[in-house]
């Protein structure tokens, strides 16, 4: 469905209806997906410009080019990253997408049993936990529940990497842009959206602000904080306050001390 926001073409016909249905009740989801790819390679370009040279992208669905390694490569094409995902339809596609990358791996593994992440055997071979990694949680963590403890995730995560390490994470919300019209929100897309991922491989579980900022644990925000994410260090034009307030996503990167 993400795939399908972004205009790619590596998705299926029971994605692309489904990702219509979204789209009927809330057609800024494309806005939204598109800011949030490009917050993504905002972060990358930061992290791989601070002197990151490794990355662990976890949730990575399908790889949407340009993808994490295409845009860490344009500043120093010796950046090693590690894509995690756990649908199989993922790992084929991503298979056959990193096949001649170099540097660059998939494991079939779930975010929710970090240390099966962290032990994976593609993942140890480009992944030295001795220097500084960027661990990007990017559009993943809205799938976690609160029961499966999205912050001791991180929190086991976070412990594998050393100082100078970066952690990158955008989430869904359903909190209304501070500034735009006193703060509303259109609570019949919201419905709408969520019960179409009911149906779907993970459901949704929106957060606001104050619940997504303690998942950063050790990591320190960097500027400008935990913010819409098209407010993340752009490199363009900010949007207005409509605009902010239907793209759905809080977006930040912290330093691990």
């Amino acid at each position: 469905m993400y795939d399908y926001y972004l205009d790619g073409w590596d998705n299926y016909e029971v994605d692309r209806a489904a990702a219509e249905r979204v789209i009927a009740v809330h057609p800024q989801v494309r806005l939204s997906a598109r800011a949030n790819r490009a917050f993504l390679r905002r972060a990358v370009r930061e992290a791989v410009r601070g002197g990151v040279r490794q990355i662990l992208d976890i949730g990575t669905g399908i790889p949407t080019s340009p993808n994490t390694h295409e845009v860490a490569r344009e500043i120093a094409p010796d950046v090693r990253v590690a894509y995690v995902d756990n649908d199989p339809i993922v790992a084929t596609h991503a298979g056959a997408k990193l096949t001649h990358a170099g540097g660059a791996g998939f494991a079939l593994a779930d975010v929710r049993e970090p240390r099966t992440v962290l032990g994976h055997p593609v993942v140890r071979e480009l992944i030295d936990f001795d220097e500084p990694v960027a661990l990007l949680l990017v559009a993943v963590m809205h799938f976690v529940k609160d029961e499966e403890d999205p912050a001791g995730i991180i929190a086991t995560l976070g412990d594998a990497l050393p100082a100078g390490s970066l952690l990158v994470l955008s989430h869904a919300t359903e909190e209304p842009y501070e500034e735009y019209a006193g703060g509303r929100i259109d609570h019949v897309a919201k419905e709408g959206v969520v019960d179409v991922y009911k149906n779907a491989t993970a459901a949704l579980n929106l957060r606001g602000r104050a619940a997504v900022e303690p998942l950063f644990g050790p990591f320190e925000l960097l500027d400008p904080g935990l913010v819409r994410v098209p407010l993340w260090r752009p490199d363009g034009p900010v949007p207005g306050a409509e605009e902010l307030n239907n793209t759905v996503f809080y977006g930040g990167v912290g330093r691990k001390g």
